[in-house]
C-alpha cells in the first residue's frame, strides 16, 4: 500500500495538503515510536492496509494510538482497508476490492473534515 499512499500524499499536496506516510517495515515489534512521532507532528492519523477493516492490524494500531497519543490527535483515527468479504479472483474485482489512491484521498479528507 506505500507507492500507493505515495501516489495520494503527491495528489493532496498539488491540492495544498500535506500528508506524512509511514512505511512501517515491521508489525512485530510494532515501531510505536515512530507512529506517535508522526501523530504528534500532524494531529491525524489515517491507516492503510490491503486487509479487511473488521479486526484487522490496523485496528491494533489505531487502539495502540488511541492508548498511547490520544491527547496529540485533532480528530479519531481513520482506516482504509479492504471490505468484509471473500479476496474476489477476478482482476476486475481485486482492483475494486483492494485499497488505492483514490479510497486513500477520501480517507484523508474524512480525517481532515474536507468532505
Amino acid at each position: 500500500m506505500v507507492w500507493e499512499a505515495v501516489a495520494a500524499a503527491t495528489e493532496l499536496a498539488s491540492r495544498g495538503v500535506s500528508a506524512e506516510v509511514i512505511d512501517l517495515r515491521s508489525l512485530a515489534p510494532l515501531d510505536m515510536d515512530t507512529i506517535a512521532r508522526s501523530v504528534e507532528r500532524t494531529h491525524h492519523t489515517l491507516i492503510v492496509h490491503e486487509a479487511v477493516l473488521h479486526g484487522g492490524l490496523g485496528a491494533e494500531i489505531a487502539a495502540q494510538i488511541q492508548e498511547n497519543v490520544f491527547d496529540w490527535l485533532d480528530a479519531p483515527v481513520q482506516r482504509v482497508g479492504a471490505p468484509f468479504a471473500p479476496v474476489p479472483a477476478s482482476p476486475v474485482l481485486e482492483d475494486a476490492f483492494v485499497p488505492n489512491a483514490k479510497r486513500i484521498i477520501a480517507g484523508v479528507e474524512r480525517v481532515l473534515g474536507l468532505s
